[in-house]
């Protein structure tokens, strides 16, 4: 049997192994292996989310599962496996993270040092998505959050223009407490976990049918909780983001977007609503309330945003707030409930794709015309239809035009709102006006009217741009017209998230 999940992860940390001994001067070798890697791990992961098309009723328990024992007399082992959960994570993991490296041949200082952290990241990011042992969660949770640190705080840039500054140092530091807090919480509830089920394992099929009190459940809800809704961004927990976004280099901001925020999603689902489901029913229609207040609040602060990437970070904080309105759907007892938990997995995939390609190109343009002001920007459309095109239609996708995921996205996690608590889908209405608002204007203030006189001589994209651009636009385009390749993976654990009724 092929370890395909294995080679998955450990391609990037491979690489980086390699990059640490190549000579720093040797730049093309070091982004050719960093790309290869990048490549190889994402040709997997398509693959293996084929695969798990051709059998979805199967994705109701783990598939291609690769254990290997490590220290049996604490119950830990090297443990990685998929499921309806995961399946849809470990693409958009291989997605964000090739378009993130090819933005990243553009970084011009210390290339080695670069791509080694962000290789050990990207690792790091797609074990979280496949651990199935919690010890191991742990590992690649702060493999892939650590490196962040460094990453922001090298080759990141301060923001002094308009507004508060920003300096890069703060926003790396702030950075780090913030998910190291939200790590620390997770490895608490993990122990607690451990201890309270009395199995003395971290295995987590093991641990999903092992018995857990009532009392216990409440307590390891609220500890995953809000270990988790640090790193997806729920109001007020959310500071980091919109400082780390600002300062980051533009790849970062890609992964950090793309797939840091969705690991926090990905936990709330995988340990709240899983492992502590009586505890779910109970608190997460009041935290739904939270989402609403995420989806208005996000697109308030984004709305008078000039810096155009606070204002997609901002915008980030609005949309995870659908997906905290999805999840809130999952305790109601209604037919309905099912979409809004529904939805709210295809907003993690939908909201990685499509922030992704609004950093790429903000940063790629950046990179162009050195101001990150959209009103500095001034009828780039002109200049450089390729970008034009591009952002367009992530900010399409972004408010929720159909035929892209940002339309199945919301309308699943409304439907679902609606039916379950139909007052919260009325609160959260405004808040998608708000996003039209603030993405119709970037559009207006960056690429159209009068044509800023700085800029006449400014080029559209590169080619290597353009291939991370197609990359991120096609997953946006395609799930949005075929949107059962997504939700086809999801429904057959669905009933294990919402407690069996549908």
């Amino acid at each position: 049997m092929i370890p395909w999940l294995s080679l998955i992860i450990w391609l990037p940390t491979l690489a980086a192994l390699f990059i640490a001994v190549t000579p720093r001067h040797w730049v093309r070798l070091i982004q050719v292996l960093a790309l290869s890697a990048g490549a190889a791990s994402t040709v997997l992961s398509i693959r293996v989310f084929f695969a798990g098309l051709v059998d979805t009723a199967a994705l109701n328990k783990f598939q291609m599962v690769e254990a290997l024992p490590w220290l049996e007399s604490l119950g830990i082992q090297y443990k990685v496996g998929v499921d309806g959960l995961s399946l849809s994570m470990i693409l958009l993991t291989g997605l964000v993270s090739l378009a993130a490296l090819w933005m990243s041949v553009s970084i011009d200082k210390r290339q080695k040092e670069y791509f080694v952290l962000c290789l050990l990241a990207i690792s790091g990011v797609y074990g979280v998505f496949a651990s199935i042992d919690l010890f191991f969660f742990v590992i690649f949770y702060e493999l892939a959050s650590i490196p962040m640190y460094f990453l922001v705080g090298i080759w990141g840039s301060d923001k002094i223009g308009s507004g508060r500054p920003i300096y890069r140092e703060r926003a790396a530091t702030k950075l780090l407490i913030y998910l190291q807090l939200g790590g620390g919480m997770v490895l608490l509830g993990i122990l607690g976990l451990y201890f309270a089920t009395g199995a003395k394992t971290f295995d987590l099929q093991v641990l999903l049918q092992a018995p857990l009190s009532g009392a216990h459940q409440k307590i390891l809800f609220l500890i995953f909780f809000i270990g988790f809704a640090i790193e997806a961004g729920l109001v007020p927990l959310h500071t980091w983001l919109p400082e780390g976004h600002s300062s980051a280099p533009t790849p970062l901001s890609m992964l950090l977007a793309g797939v840091l925020l969705k690991m926090g999603g990905y936990g709330i689902l995988r340990f709240c609503l899983q492992l502590t489901p009586a505890a779910s029913a109970k608190f997460l229609p009041a935290f739904a309330i939270l989402g609403a207040v995420n989806v208005l609040y996000g697109g308030l602060c984004a709305l008078r945003q000039s810096d155009v990437k606070v204002m997609i970070a901002y915008s980030s904080v609005s949309h995870m707030g659908m997906f905290y309105l999805g999840i809130g759907c999952c305790a109601a007892a209604s037919p309905f409930n099912g979409y809004g938990v529904l939805g709210a997995q295809f907003q993690l995939f939908s909201h990685g794709v499509i922030t992704a390609l609004l950093f790429a190109v903000a940063g790629a343009v950046y990179n162009k015309t050195h101001s990150r002001d959209l009103r500095a920007w001034g009828g780039l459309g002109a200049r450089t239809p390729i970008y034009t095109f591009f952002y367009i239609l992530a900010a399409m996708g972004s408010l929720g035009l159909p035929g892209l995921t940002g339309f199945w996205a919301e309308f699943m996690v409304l439907f679902g709102t609606w039916g379950s608590h139909w007052m919260l889908a009325v609160m959260a209405v405004p808040g998608l006006l708000i996003t039209t608002m603030f993405l119709l204007r970037s559009v207006q203030y960056g690429f159209f009217g009068p044509l800023n006189p700085d800029h006449v001589n400014v080029k559209d994209a590169d080619w290597w741009e353009l291939v991370a651009f197609l990359m991120l636009a096609t997953a946006a385009l395609w799930f949005g017209i075929f949107p059962a390749g997504l939700t086809s993976t999801v429904l057959p654990i669905l009933p294990s998230l919402i407690g069996g009724a549908l």
